[in-house]
């Protein structure tokens, strides 16, 4: 497919299973993809796979931890982006009530989850409206909008990540520039461990659809929001949930 020629994509997060689904969806769709990440050697495979594959691929390390001097250092470093997907999450692992939560947990989980997705796409916005127009897609999450009990922190974040999606959206729709979200539930990928597995097939089997979804479903989910097809769509939130959202 050619759909998306001649545009230039960034995929935050893109060594993980669901960036590198969306790297490879937006890869084969025709667009140019930038892939950050902090793992140089998995980066660099994921770029290599990608252009094995006839794909236009680069990566570009990035520790986006730490904060806006690593933000405006990636954004430099990208250059010109048609396509930002704002991938990349800190999540606090395990079962963590409220109560639980420390302030350090607090301030990575925000800082990665709402702080580096506004800086980037702040960074790389004016450029999308100075070249006629682009497609901002967040992923967002199911724990944002379901008040998640084990992992408040992150729903929060979520959640937040979500009204900056809509808030957006409004600012820049009549700049030319698209801003959406896909929100998934539980997620299988290909770099999951047996453990993992069975744990959220665990919980997509509770879900309506009896299964979680895949990375390579997010990532179509990705491609129509970041395509042509959804010219006129603005501030949405999709969830590829398996219907987990609605009971």
């Amino acid at each position: 497919m050619t759909r998306l020629h001649g545009r230039r994509a960034l995929v935050t997060g893109g060594t993980g299973g669901i960036g590198r689904a969306i790297a490879a969806r937006l890869a084969g769709a025709g667009a140019r993809v930038v892939i950050t990440g902090r793992d140089t050697e998995r980066g660099e495979e994921v770029a290599a796979r990608l252009r094995a594959d006839g794909a236009k691929a680069d990566f570009v390390a990035a520790d986006l931890a730490g904060g806006g001097a690593a933000v405006r250092e990636l954004a430099d470093r990208a250059g010109e982006i048609d396509i930002l997907v704002n991938n990349a999450a800190a999540v606090v692992t395990g079962d963590h009530s409220m109560l639980d939560a420390t302030e350090q947990q607090l301030d990575a989980v925000l800082g990665m989850n709402v702080k580096v997705p506004f800086l980037l796409t702040s960074a790389l916005v004016p450029g999308m409206i100075a070249r006629g127009g682009g497609a901002v897609v967040n992923i967002g999450s199911i724990a944002g909008s379901t008040a998640p009990l084990i992992t408040p922190v992150y729903g929060a974040s979520k959640a937040a990540l979500h009204m900056l999606t809509k808030s957006w959206a409004v600012e820049l729709a009549a700049k030319g520039v698209r801003v959406n979200a896909v929100a998934p539930g539980p997620v299988v990928t290909e770099l999951d461990d047996a453990a993992r597995l069975a744990r959220v097939a665990e919980v997509g089997a509770s879900f309506p659809s009896g299964r979680p979804s895949t990375g390579d479903e997010v990532a179509a989910a990705v491609l129509f929001l970041a395509g042509d097809e959804a010219a006129n769509i603005h501030g949405v939130i999709i969830p590829v949930d398996g219907g987990g959202s609605v009971i």
